[in-house]
């Protein structure tokens, strides 16, 4: 009988092949050249993929410990993949962030474009791309037959993300741009992207019409979720079983505990003012602003290499290969907002950190943001990711497919935190963004459990209390009470009501990272060594919160 660590091998290799893009994002090689199967059949082929390896995890005897957690770790991951394909929920997958239209435009991101073997590799995965949209536009229409349709809101803004890469909106189109930077290939191969990459692109106007046309008619307006999609979805993005009307009443607690300390830094840079009035000095003080996207990419650069430099050796225990991370301007067209891709296996791809910027802007400010490369970069999520994928002692699936919401969201915001018990947020001004971020991350606990759930806002909250929540109070709840960027602001509720569960697992993560490190010192008083803490809860790998709670509480 196999063993778990080589059924759960197995089943990456599997995985790769039924979901080439995800492979791709993983970094999992051999599959570049191709896309995925988003039509039914692609979908009950991924489902059926993770029946059979939940049945012969189930069937091994772990070995040892190790193969325990892997077993615990792949049972409840693949377990969540398929409640979600039971419920109907890959079929119907539309939303402006991450759902398969933004993966098929993303993965073009990581894919190397240095020799002619590397355009070749485009060419083939672009010409994929509309044979790829035919079958996800299938799914979508299987799903709406079943009465399982992603809300208006949602349909309507992936329209407008498809008619942007598609160049329909006075701008060139994605795929026009990719291949423009095809020098030195041969009049075969120019032709081959060119034409690849104009029909990739009218397929990206044929899906946008798709859906303002077929289906937009028979999109709901409404846009919460309800309560028993909303827990599925919160198990799938955490790992663990929690409830969210406590969750919303923490989350409550949590805004206002930030919000008291902020006005406290807030005073002691500009005594007398409001939080609003603070971030607007912030915002026009020459020592936080970049002028020009160029100059915003070194300035994440800078930052970030001096953090690694910085923690290596003394606070965290970082390999050379984890050295290196690279920060970018994201193509646009997509939210406003940073995000991470991982390494490779072999980590000839780095770790990067991409920022999308708002459109039209040309200054930009770092105060709010020093916290965020801290939470994408170094402690944050390249440090998780990274060390995850380097520790070979984990199987394939714990340093690949592991990793959920809960566990890395959870983890980077905590590194947030941890960079200023550390010493690296001394400045006021760049304390506050730290804060502003905090705050902003209990907001969405609050606004989308919230509007998902319909609540009602609580006495005492100083914001239309009595009323129940819905997405024109959750965009003046963060205008009003929060110092975010009001830049960002409509696409953030846009993400909320599309990614039901995912925004509050930040906070919720978080909050089990710290206290398991409270329990952790408090069982070994003196003889706590944070920086012990750290290696080993990193070099467990991913795994959802309940899950985590359990392997952390053994850490000494």
């Amino acid at each position: 009988m196999a063993s778990v660590h080589d059924i759960s091998d197995r089943y990456v290799d599997d995985f790769a092949a039924a979901d080439p893009v995800t492979a791709t994002l993983m970094g999992i090689s051999g599959y570049d050249d191709r896309m995925p199967d988003y039509s039914p059949d692609g979908h009950l082929a991924r489902a059926e993929l993770a029946r059979t390896a939940l049945r012969e995890v189930k069937a091994a005897a772990p070995a040892d410990a190790s193969e325990e957690l892997a077993a615990a770790v792949i049972t409840e991951r693949v377990g969540m993949d398929l409640a979600v394909h039971e419920a109907g929920l890959d079929l119907s997958a539309l939303n402006t962030i991450a759902s398969p239209v933004q993966d098929m435009r993303i993965v073009f991101d990581l894919m190397p474009t240095d020799t002619t073997e590397h355009w070749e590799t485009i060419a083939a995965r672009a010409e994929a791309v509309p044979v790829t949209l035919d079958g996800m536009r299938a799914s979508l229409l299987t799903a709406a037959g079943r009465g399982n349709v992603s809300a208006l809101r949602q349909v309507s803004k992936v329209a407008e993300q498809a008619e942007t890469w598609a160049g329909l909106h006075g701008k060139e189109g994605f795929f026009t741009g990719l291949v423009s930077g095809a020098t030195g290939v041969d009049e075969a191969l120019r032709a081959r992207l060119d034409a690849a990459a104009r029909a990739a692109q009218e397929a990206y106007a044929e899906l946008a019409g798709f859906l303002r046309a077929e289906l937009a008619p028979k999109a709901p307006t409404k846009d919460a979720v309800g309560e028993q999609a909303y827990r599925l979805w919160s198990r799938y993005f955490t790992g663990a079983d929690l409830d969210p009307h406590e969750a919303y009443e923490w989350g409550w607690e949590e805004f206002t505990r930030i919000e008291t300390e902020m006005l406290e830094i807030a005073g002691r840079i500009r005594p007398g003012a409001s939080l609003a009035e603070t971030a607007a000095a912030l915002d026009t003080d020459e020592r936080y602003l970049v002028h020009g996207a160029e100059a915003y990419e070194r300035w994440m650069q800078q930052l970030s290499d001096a953090a690694l430099e910085s923690v290596r050796g003394t606070h965290f225990e970082i390999p050379d290969p984890i050295m290196a991370l690279e920060c970018r301007i994201a193509p646009p067209g997509g939210p406003a907002g940073a995000y991470y891709t991982g390494p490779n296996d072999d980590f000839t791809r780095p770790g990067t950190m991409w920022w999308s910027l708002p459109e039209g802007r040309d200054v930009f400010t770092t105060w709010r943001e020093v916290s965020t490369v801290y939470h994408e970069g170094v402690p944050g999520h390249h440090l998780q990711i990274a060390t995850a994928v380097h520790t070979e002692t984990l199987n394939r699936f714990q340093r690949l497919l592991a990793l959920n919401s809960g566990h890395a969201e959870g983890w980077a915001l905590y590194a947030e935190r941890l960079m200023r018990e550390l010493g690296y947020l001394s400045d006021d001004g760049d304390l506050l963004g730290m804060q502003s971020e905090q705050l902003f991350r209990a907001a969405r606990v609050i606004i989308d459990i919230g509007m998902h759930l319909e609540l009602e806002i609580p006495a005492g909250s100083g914001f239309h209390p009595g009323q129940r929540w819905t997405p024109e109070l959750g965009l003046e709840f963060l205008r009003t009470r929060t110092i975010t960027d009001p830049g960002i602001i409509p696409d953030e509720i846009d993400r909320y009501l599309g990614w039901p569960g995912q925004a509050p697992s930040y906070k919720l993560g978080e909050r089990l990272w710290l206290a398991a490190r409270d329990e952790a010192r408090a069982r070994q008083g003196a003889a706590f060594d944070s920086k012990d803490f750290h290696t080993r809860a990193l070099r467990m790998g991913g795994m959802g919160l309940d899950t985590l709670r359990e392997q952390l509480a053994k850490l000494g």
